[in-house]
């Protein structure tokens, strides 16, 4: 087989791609015009600049979403993306009751499964549930494991609830079962928290999306979900949500905060955050192709746990490709970061599936 960039050896696996199906984007749009869900973090999401507006970038994101063809392969080969990683964007299914959140979780699987079948060369899926019915999540786990996916995706909060809840830990258990890693994608901040950042529009992507994401990551290590399912895999995508850069006062203010036994749920735990985010998290670049935070998050995290992501298509920047591809690594580094990791994480073979395609012409 011929590498699609034979300069550099390696394959580019995007592993943080957005998809919806039609049918879910319209019961969203139905939800903000009716006024049937009145979450502020839904609203801003969705409400307004997705579903309603009809200016050319948010069409251009909504046709693109929607896309699981010809268009999305003709961004990736203008991007020199090899294969994506899809995943149902947020807020998924979680912003529905149980029953509309089980059946669009089937729905948009089953939709899935079919592009990537067509395609096994450029896609491969991550399994979209319903968390309000925790028991059903845990089979649709299996039952995307048996469709070929490679993961499993939350979209962060479930209508204000988190995951630390153990009630929601058959679905941890499931996905720990298969050896399947659970992707925690964000959403906007839940009601209780998402005034502050609505007062001065940092509720989306520039940088509510990051605290409500890391606040959940930190509240599944406090937990203790890791102690409980050890081999348990959990990816987050840009750059960790910022977390790397607050090991050392993750784990020394725990320490404290259990010395001093003033919050019931700050109990000990077997190891010390930190190692919690280098053993069982893995960070995707989406969003993030700054190569000092790159760098530094290889150095803390190691390189074995940080792997490329573009966030398409919400954030579709040739030149943020061509960014990574000058990030000063070796040839087996940046083979490391762009292919192999991914391939170890999420149990891929793109080299098999892409055997006999055509060569990508790079940027």
């Amino acid at each position: 087989m011929e590498e699609s960039n034979p300069d550099g050896g390696y394959l580019r696996i995007a592993t943080e791609e957005a998809f919806v199906i039609p049918e879910l984007l319209s019961r969203w749009r139905d939800m903000a015009e009716q006024g049937t869900n009145s979450d502020p973090g839904f609203l801003s999401m969705w409400g307004g600049f997705y579903a309603l507006s009809s200016s050319e970038r948010p069409a251009s994101i909504r046709r693109r979403l929607v896309d699981l063809g010809d268009e999305r392969v003709a961004d990736m080969d203008r991007a020199g993306i090899d294969h994506q990683v899809l995943s149902l964007t947020a807020p998924g299914t979680q912003a529905f009751d149980r029953d509309t959140a089980v059946a669009m979780a089937t729905l948009a699987n089953d939709r899935l499964a079919d592009a990537c079948r067509a395609r096994p060369d450029r896609f491969t899926g991550l399994t979209a549930v319903a968390p309000q019915d925790p028991e059903a999540a845990a089979k649709e786990v299996g039952r995307g494991h048996d469709l070929g996916f490679k993961g499993v995706i939350l979209n962060s909060h479930t209508n204000g609830e988190y995951l630390d809840d153990p009630k929601y830990w058959p679905i941890f258990e499931a996905a720990e079962a298969l050896d399947t890693p659970v992707y925690l994608h964000p959403n906007t901040p839940s009601r209780g928290m998402i005034q502050p950042f609505l007062d001065v529009g940092l509720e989306g992507a520039i940088y509510g999306f990051s605290v409500e994401t890391g606040l959940h990551l930190l509240r599944l290590v406090i937990a203790g979900v890791f102690d409980r399912f050890p081999r348990l895999k959990l990816v987050v995508g840009h750059l960790g949500e910022a977390l790397p850069f607050w090991l050392y006062r993750l784990d020394y203010m725990h320490a404290a905060g259990v010395r001093a036994g003033r919050y019931e749920t700050m109990r000990p735990l077997a190891r010390r955050p930190s190692d919690y985010l280098r053993e069982n998290v893995w960070v995707t670049t989406s969003g993030m192709p700054w190569a000092p935070a790159i760098l530094f998050c290889r150095d803390v995290l190691g390189p074995d746990h940080v792997m490329y992501a573009m966030d398409y298509p919400y954030q579709y920047e040739l030149d943020e490709v061509r960014d990574q591809d000058a990030l000063p690594l070796s040839p087996d580094e940046k083979r490391q970061f762009f292919q192999t990791n991914a391939e170890r994480v999420f149990a891929l073979d793109v080299g098999a599936a892409r055997t006999g395609a055509a060569r990508i012409t790079r940027p």
